[in-house]
């Protein structure tokens, strides 16, 4: 692959930030206080968003955030989550310019989306989500800011 082909075919797709790690955990109200005592840390933002099944708080972190999952019933995709694997790391977020060039981008080079459209996030978002068995085993989500 040249150099010049590598840019093109990325631009469409390059990751500007690392928005957010995600952390599945069963009391969100339990896993703030100890975010706050043990790192003297409050969350920036905390909403429910039904689309998604989950209740969910943003820890600011420097220029991105740590995110803090709890399902909001056992059938959601975190509840599972849960139920399988413990508390822990769910998904690594990305952000990036355009979703929806991104995720041209993605299906083009053949990889496994879950969602092929994107769909609405916390904080005015706009989210869509690529296999773990994609790349290297982890969940990942591409995220959109409501700025642009």
């Amino acid at each position: 692959m040249t150099g010049s082909f590598a840019a093109n075919s990325l631009s469409s797709v390059k990751l500007l930030n690392l928005d957010h790690v995600a952390i599945a955990v069963h009391d969100l109200d339990a896993a703030l206080a100890g975010y706050r005592s043990r790192y003297n840390v409050d969350p920036l933002y905390r909403e429910t968003i039904e689309e998604q099944g989950v209740e969910e708080a943003m820890i600011p972190v420097g220029g991105s955030f740590v995110q803090l999952l709890q399902p909001l019933g056992p059938e959601t995709s975190v509840g599972k989550f849960l139920s399988k694997n413990g508390e822990g790391l769910h998904h690594v977020a990305y952000a990036v310019a355009s979703i929806e060039k991104a995720l041209g981008h993605l299906e083009a080079d053949g990889a496994r989306l879950i969602d092929r459209e994107p769909r609405s996030g916390g904080r005015g978002t706009r989210i869509a989500f690529v296999h773990p068995g994609d790349l290297g085993g982890t969940l990942i989500e591409l995220v959109e800011l409501a700025d642009g």
